[in-house]
């Protein structure tokens, strides 16, 4: 048994926690912010550090303050079928629905799209997702050491890469900030607090967390409180690296519209960029850098999914699940990024703020004793905005005016609701079923004693 771990250990786990979260979105959304926001880029920014940085920090830390084996054991304190039904969308979510096709659609829009006519996008596209998928599906059919050595050699890589890019944007940027997009003109701090979502690492933090934790204890930490604070160290190290290259790539995507123009996704930005200051031999390295680095992170999608829905249905292989799941994320990847990121929005509107409140939940549980009836009340009221919030974003994305029946509601909350309009509309009301269910259930177990 130790008490605690030297620095080096610190290190090596907040670099692979980093490596972990290090993927597709972390490179596109802060170049596209950064584009977007242009003179707003400050406080863009300090939102999307918030719940681009901040909530992955505080969900690693949740699952180390639970005490939880998994996520489903944690979401299970609401009700053991809950449980199953958030872990599986959140595995889903950040597996073939959405993450895990955006590895393959990253890679080739930086990588690849450069090199390709514009008239042939969608097929080069098909193509190389072809080719990119069925890598990742034999690997993960196969799992070896090959793909954890190949990660610890690319992470790195990939980091290099960027300080460099990132430092000759700095040193000699492309242009002046530009101005900010309509959507960034006013209100850019929760615009960005909202663009945050799309990294899905707040999601990932309640997987990842266990990994963390799991591996403080081989290393022959088992005090609680030490457990918790090896974790908060380790996460600090993997969060600071995160928001240095946010905050670099962001900037570099502010400076960059008069050279490259405007783009729809962050990805043209990266290789763009590249290209400005590297010339081809840049482009190239970027390019080769980012498709092995996201094949990594593929496979690391599409066996967790697998080893997940097979403690789910035993009787179906892991086998024939990696197959299913690697054939679902390339359809989804040949919808396109931006379609990807479109179709991702009403999702992540109605998952983020149950994952949000399961944190909070996890931290004061031992206020309340743990008891059920709060961990329920407060979900299903966080559920019940948060469920109209994603079909808001849901007709949003489509074009579609709100379904009649859902205007009273909508109507409703914006009426009664603080923050509804920025998003947070569940926030409140959530806190308030925390504080009364939990006093409740203190004083029942008040009451309960005082009779005994």
């Amino acid at each position: 048994m130790k008490d605690k771990l030297p620095f080096s250990s610190y290190l090596a786990i907040g670099l692979m926690l980093f490596a972990l979260f290090f993927g597709a979105g972390n490179l596109i959304f802060p170049a596209q912010l950064g584009q977007y926001s242009g003179t707003n880029l400050g406080p863009a920014v300090l939102g999307f550090l918030i719940t681009g940085v901040g909530l992955p920090l505080l969900g690693i830390l949740a699952m180390g303050y639970s005490g939880s084996r998994n996520l489903q054991q944690l979401a299970g304190r609401v009700h053991p079928i809950y449980g199953i039904i958030f872990t599986s969308l959140l595995y889903l979510t950040i597996g073939p629905f959405f993450a895990a096709p955006r590895t393959g659609t990253v890679a080739f829009e930086v990588g690849i799209a450069p090199f390709v006519n514009e008239g042939f996008q969608q097929s080069g596209l098909l193509i190389f997702s072809i080719f990119f998928f069925a890598a990742a599906l034999f690997i993960s059919l196969y799992p070896a050491k090959m793909v954890d050595n190949v990660g610890k050699i690319l992470a790195p890589g990939l980091v290099i890469l960027l300080a460099v890019l990132l430092l000759a944007a700095l040193i000699n940027p492309m242009d002046s900030l530009a101005s900010a997009q309509e959507a960034y003109q006013s209100g850019a701090f929760m615009t960005g607090f909202l663009e945050g979502y799309n990294t899905m690492d707040a999601l990932a933090s309640l997987v990842f967390g266990i990994i963390v934790i799991n591996i403080i204890r081989s290393m022959g930490i088992t005090s609680k409180g030490e457990i918790l604070a090896a974790t908060a160290k380790s996460g600090i190290i993997a969060i600071a690296l995160l928001g240095v290259i946010y905050v670099g790539t962001a900037y570099l995507g502010a400076t960059s519209i008069a050279a490259l123009g405007l783009f729809d996704t962050g990805g043209p930005v990266l290789s763009g960029a590249a290209s400005y200051y590297f010339g081809i031999v840049g482009s190239v390295m970027l390019a080769v850098v980012i498709i092995l680095a996201c094949l990594t992170t593929a496979i690391g999608l599409i066996t967790a999914n697998a080893e997940y829905f097979h403690t789910l249905f035993p009787k179906i292989s892991y086998k024939l699940l990696v197959v299913f799941f690697s054939v679902l994320t390339f359809i989804v990847a040949n919808f396109g990024l931006e379609n990807i990121i479109t179709f991702s929005v009403p999702v992540l509107m109605l998952l983020y703020p149950l994952a949000i409140v399961l944190m909070l939940l996890a931290f004061l549980s031992s206020l309340f004793n743990h008891a059920r009836v709060v961990y329920a009340a407060t979900i299903t009221v966080t559920f019940a905005i948060s469920f109209f919030d994603g079909l808001k974003a849901l007709c949003d994305s489509l074009g579609i005016a709100y379904f009649n029946w859902m205007n009273p509601i909508i109507s409703f909350y914006e009426e009664i609701l603080p923050l509804y309009d920025e998003g947070l509309g569940w926030l409140l009301p959530a806190l308030l079923a925390i504080l009364l269910t939990g006093l409740v259930a203190r004083w029942q177990k008040s009451d309960a004693a005082q009779e005994a």
